[in-house]
């Protein structure tokens, strides 16, 4: 059976989410959201830069809470929970990257209550947070006995992510310190990477034993530094570190963050990314440790990632994969602990189109 889908916003994640839901061979896209006006009414395919799909974007939440969908992938910059709540209660499924990975009881409330009423669910995912921070630290666990620490963390180039307005306003690259450190950054993503250090410790039996601490650092650069924004000038916001930590007994035994930087040069104090360049990593350590690195989630070069960020696409087909799982599920708030195994799903066209592109280079 075919799910209806309908892609709320078309941002990066959202554009990329609807490249994976046209060749996700269960999915349909069915409509679309969009913010801006000179966008509504506009086809779909032309928006995100593909070929036309039949489909007629609109700004009128009406329109989107009227049409028979079995899914929504919810995208926006900013999460409005009662936007969430009138998608559930019209009966449709949400899957989101911006919030409710594992949310509190007092958060999980009045989603909760939607969800009951429109007999449907709601599951927070992506990469980071949503995969990387608790799913991936979690799945390694199960190989170790007596588990004492718990590492999940990004190193990327910020040049890589093709969203000027975010990188300058709300992480506030390339303005002052104080800017950075009273910005809104550290408040929207301890929403989500809080929410992945609890699973964490739920799931490893700590809660009750851990406080969680923030940890904010800040780089400056120390000569002029371009970057899609414009030129960041010395002594401005030029690299930045996120951290959340779980104490135990003074001895740390989660640690959660991202490394951002704005390139490896000219930085104050002088961070890189080590020697192996821009990763994710995962860290179990007990009996035995394990370390894990992914590759393969940052672009190779700022030119690359400002046409098609690997780490977006990710994020958008960690959300698209999980449609048909959410829809399976019982209703209610659903995390990556309920769910089944999510699989992505092969496309014999592409498998064919990949290796007649091998041969061709050949």
């Amino acid at each position: 059976m075919t799910l209806r889908v309908i892609q709320w916003a078309t941002g990066s994640v959202g554009r990329a989410a609807v490249d994976c839901i046209a060749i996700h061979p269960e999915l349909e896209l069915v409509g679309c959201w969009v913010h801006s006006k000179d966008k509504h009414g506009k086809d779909v395919g032309e928006i995100v830069g593909i070929q036309p799909m039949g489909v007629a974007a609109t700004s009128s939440m009406d329109d989107i809470l009227g049409l028979d969908a079995d899914a929504v992938i919810y995208a926006p910059l900013i999460p409005n929970p009662d936007e969430v709540a009138a998608l559930l209660r019209s009966g449709k499924n949400v899957v989101t990257p911006v919030g409710w990975f594992y949310p509190s009881e007092r958060e999980a409330a009045p989603l909760a209550q939607a969800c009951e009423e429109g007999k449907v669910s709601l599951h927070g995912t992506g990469i980071n947070p949503g995969g990387i921070t608790e799913t991936f630290p979690l799945m390694m666990s199960a190989m170790s006995s007596g588990v004492t620490f718990v590492r999940a963390e990004e190193y990327s180039d910020i040049r890589t992510y093709g969203a000027a307005d975010v990188v300058r306003w709300i992480m506030c690259f390339g303005g002052t310190r104080e800017e950075a450190e009273n910005g809104p950054m550290l408040k929207l993503l301890t929403g989500g990477f809080t929410q992945s250090m609890t699973m964490v410790l739920d799931t490893l039996g700590l809660s009750e034993k851990a406080r969680v601490r923030t940890i904010h650092g800040v780089a400056l650069a120390t000569a002029p530094i371009e970057s899609p924004i414009g030129t960041i000038e010395p002594g401005k916001v030029a690299g930045q570190r996120f951290h959340w930590e779980a104490v135990v007994d003074d001895d740390v035994v989660v640690r959660i963050g991202v490394h951002w930087l704005m390139g490896e040069e000219n930085l104050d104090p002088p961070w890189t990314f080590g020697r192996q360049g821009e990763r994710f990593e995962v860290e179990v350590k007990g009996n035995p440790d394990t370390f894990l690195v992914v590759k393969g989630w940052q672009p190779e070069t700022v030119e690359e990632g400002l046409v098609s960020n690997p780490g977006i696409v990710a994020t958008a087909a960690h959300c698209v994969n999980s449609v048909p799982y959410v829809v399976a599920a019982k209703p209610g708030i659903v995390t990556s602990l309920e769910l089944p195994l999510v699989a992505g799903r092969a496309h014999p066209d592409l498998i064919g189109a990949r290796v007649a592109s091998r041969h061709r280079s050949k």
